[in-house]
């Protein structure tokens, strides 16, 4: 089966919504596209992620685990179907810290695939790739896709009950 890249950013959609005060939610990590081996996300300022309270700067954790997560999403793109890429390794690289007040983006690229690991690259920006606050480096485990028929059949029929109570909704 093909990827749908329309599913699959629905499915990252309420992976980073769907769990009230998780860590996706408390981040406030959000995903604004999801194309072949390229996923781009956002994390807004917020004063619960700031780590140094005299300058309001982010904590680096909260832009490790944007750019963790922006680069798993992305080597899920390399998959044949929907399903979850457990990371191997992951490198970050601060080269600035991010401005107080700005909202944080993250770009991540698959640069290889093998049978067993996707390996993937971010950046971490304002808005512009070309200044980084970070950079980073990921390897994440191409696992059977058998291992994921439960989640998919779940979300899938988690989706259509939404879209028949909107279609619902909109008849009366």
């Amino acid at each position: 089966m093909a990827l749908d890249f329309e599913e699959l950013h629905c499915f990252v959609d309420s992976v980073l919504t769907g769990n009230e005060g998780d860590h996706f939610t408390t981040l406030g990590i959000r995903s604004e596209f999801v194309s072949r081996h390229k996923v781009g996300m956002s994390m807004p300022y917020s004063e619960v992620l700031i780590g140094d309270p005299d300058t309001g700067v982010i904590h680096g954790g909260a832009i490790t685990a944007l750019l963790d997560t922006c680069c798993g999403f992305a080597a899920a793109t390399a998959l044949d179907d929907l399903g979850m890429t457990p990371t191997i390794d992951l490198r970050v690289d601060y080269m600035r810290a991010a401005t107080p007040g700005h909202t944080v983006y993250a770009d991540a690229e698959v640069y290889r695939i093998t049978e067993s690991v996707i390996f993937t690259r971010a950046v971490a920006h304002h808005g512009d790739a070309e200044e980084p606050i970070a950079s980073a480096v990921a390897n994440f485990f191409r696992m059977e896709l058998a291992l994921f028929d439960d989640m998919r059949r779940d979300f899938r029929a988690s989706q259509a009950a939404i879209k028949a109570g909107l279609a619902l909704g909109e008849k009366s």
